[in-house]
């Protein structure tokens, strides 16, 4: 067992998912660390130990309900509670117009980043109802507001989860179980480097200019990096942020302002 508050993340192995574990890490969570990849796992794992903080590790698969379920068991077998689950696992899914798309592509892209929130929240929030308190935080896209030319499967995945966040704070706010929702612009990293890759190739034209029409979109003529969404996350998982659920959260430079 621990004193310490005991934050659930997934896709933890990399990119925002690393942020998210090594901020609330270093506000003295005990940080469970989710996601497929063992080795992206313990490189965190270990980042979060360097740093002082407390991690355990737990290879999941948000896609399958056994999976998640064995995760669910091994956080309550450790710490006996869940104060903040943050739903971060999500794939970039194919790039291309719709019609050229495939249609496993489509559906794996669903069970990621739809599904599995599903899934791991159904699995997490029984123990957060019970004990009357708990904050759950998907983190969704502004490609869920806005059109992107040949990413219909990944846009529609982060607006589906617009929904679930408003519809799940109505139903766990009698609870006392707060659910909210980020929305990142683009967050520099691996995965912004392929979407940028893929959108050159769509449109014909070199990386840079598609990395520079990403930056001179936000208002505030940058790119969003993962610490920003990880300080957004620590605000709406603390008790400043108590009378807010069912938000969602632009963290995004100013793409989007609604």
């Amino acid at each position: 067992m621990s004193d310490r508050r005991v934050t659930v993340v997934t896709g933890a192995s990399q990119g925002i998912g690393r942020e998210l574990a090594l901020a609330f890490a270093a506000a003295g969570d005990a940080v469970v660390l989710a996601a497929r990849s063992r080795d992206g796992l313990e490189a965190t794992a270990t980042a979060v130990t360097a740093a002082g903080g407390e991690a355990l590790t737990i290879p999941t698969d948000v896609t399958d309900i056994d999976s998640v379920g064995s995760l669910a068991s091994a956080v309550l077998e450790r710490y006996g509670r869940v104060d903040v689950l943050i739903n971060n696992s999500g794939i970039g899914g194919p790039s291309g117009t719709l019609w050229e798309l495939d249609p496993q592509d489509w559906v794996d892209t669903y069970a990621v980043n739809v599904h599995g929130v599903f899934l791991v929240s159904r699995a997490l929030l029984p123990p957060m109802i019970e004990r009357g308190s708990g904050s759950v935080i998907n983190i969704g896209s502004i490609s869920g507001k806005r059109p992107l030319y040949g990413r219909s499967a990944y846009t529609s995945t982060k607006l589906a989860l617009v929904g679930l966040t408003r519809t799940l704070a109505v139903e766990a706010g009698e609870y006392g179980v707060r659910v909210n929702l980020i929305s990142p612009g683009f967050v520099a990293g691996p995965r912004l480097d392929w979407v940028i890759s893929a959108q050159a190739t769509a449109r014909g034209v070199p990386e840079e200019v598609v990395e520079e029409s990403f930056a001179n979109e936000a208002a505030l003529k940058r790119l969003t990096e993962a610490n920003d969404v990880a300080d957004a996350a620590l605000f709406l998982a603390s008790d400043a942020a108590r009378a807010i659920t069912g938000a969602d959260l632009n963290v995004n430079s100013g793409v989007v302002m609604y």
